[in-house]
C-alpha cells in the first residue's frame, strides 16, 4: 500500500518538554491505529529524543526540522549533522522551509543539505513554492528552477528516498489553504519537473506532499481532491488533539 505521509512540523513549538512529551504521546497512541497513514513528528532539536520511542511505533517516525551541510564531524559550533540525527533516531529532515529560505538558505544550500542527508540514509523533506502566484504563470519558472537547483548533484540511485513539498509562500499562515484543483495542478507540474530530472519512473513515483493552512477541516479534501500524497503541517501539529483528528479524518481516504 502506498500510504499519505503526514509531517508535523513543530518549528519553536512548545516551550517545555513536557508540553512536547504531552502533544508526543498522543500522536504516538494514535499512529498505530492508523491503516493508510504514516506520519512524522519535527520536534525541536532538544525534544527529538524526548519525543521519540524506545521500541519502534507502528506509522510513527521522527524528524528533523533542519540539519547541517557537514556529513563528518569536525569544528562546527552549533551545527547539527544528519549522521547524529540519524544515531538518535530521526529518519526524516525538513530541508528548505519556507521559513528557512526567508532567513537565506538558498537553492545550492538545500541541495548540500539534501545530499548530507541521503548520504546518511535519510529522507530529505525538500520544500519548494512560489512566494507570489501571478495569473501570467510566470510563477512556473519561478518554482521550476528552484526544484531543479534545490536537487542538484543528487544522484539518480536516490530519488526514491526525496519527498518534495510543495508550500506556496503566500498560502502559509493564511486564513484559507490554496484551492484544491490549483493544489492539483501544481503537484502534477512538480512531478513533472522531477521527472525532467530523474527520469518518468521516478517522477511517478516520488510523494509530493502539501503545506500552507493546513488544518483538521481542510485536509482531508486537499488530499482527495488537490491528490497530494500527504501534508506537511504547521500550527495544527502542535495542536494534539486537531492533529490527531487531522490523522484519522486523512487515513479514512482511499
Amino acid at each position: 500500500m502506498n500510504k499519505k505521509l503526514i509531517v508535523g512540523n513543530w518549528k519553536m513549538n512548545p516551550m517545555t518538554i513536557d508540553e512536547a512529551q504531552k502533544i508526543a504521546r498522543k500522536i504516538k497512541r494514535t499512529a498505530p491505529i492508523l491503516v493508510s497513514t504514516e506520519t512524522v513528528i519535527a520536534p525541536p532539536y532538544p525534544f527529538i529524543i524526548s519525543c521519540g520511542s524506545k521500541k519502534s511505533i507502528k506509522n510513527f517516525h521522527l524528524g528533523s526540522q533542519s540539519v547541517s551541510i557537514e556529513i563528518n564531524s569536525g569544528p562546527f559550533t552549533g551545527e547539527v549533522s544528519a549522521s547524529i540525527l540519524k544515531d538518535v533516531g530521526v529518519e526524516y529532515v525538513i530541508i528548505g522551509h519556507s521559513e528557512q529560505r526567508a532567513r537565506g538558505e538558498s537553492d545550492v544550500t538545500v541541495s548540500k543539505k539534501a545530499l548530507a542527508v541521503l548520504t546518511a540514509g535519510l529522507s530529505p523533506i525538500i520544500c519548494v513554492g512560489e512566494i507570489v502566484r501571478d495569473d501570467a504563470g510566470a510563477y512556473l519558472d519561478t518554482l521550476k528552477n528552484q526544484i531543479k537547483t534545490s536537487l542538484e548533484g543528487i544522484e539518480q540511485k536516490f530519488s526514491a528516498d526525496i519527498i518534495l513539498a510543495y508550500e506556496p509562500v503566500w498560502a502559509i499562515g493564511a486564513q484559507e489553504a490554496m484551492k484544491n484543483e490549483d493544489i492539483h495542478e501544481s503537484s502534477i507540474f512538480v512531478k513533472k519537473v522531477f521527472s525532467d530530472i530523474f527520469g518518468p519512473e521516478a517522477g511517478l513515483k516520488v510523494k509530493v506532499l502539501y503545506g500552507g493552512s493546513v488544518n483538521y477541516r481542510n485536509a482531508p479534501d486537499i488530499i482527495s481532491i488537490g491528490k497530494v500524497d500527504g501534508l506537511l503541517v504547521g500550527r495544527e501539529s502542535v495542536n494534539a488533539p486537531g492533529f490527531v483528528e487531522l490523522l484519522k479524518a486523512v487515513d479514512v481516504l482511499k
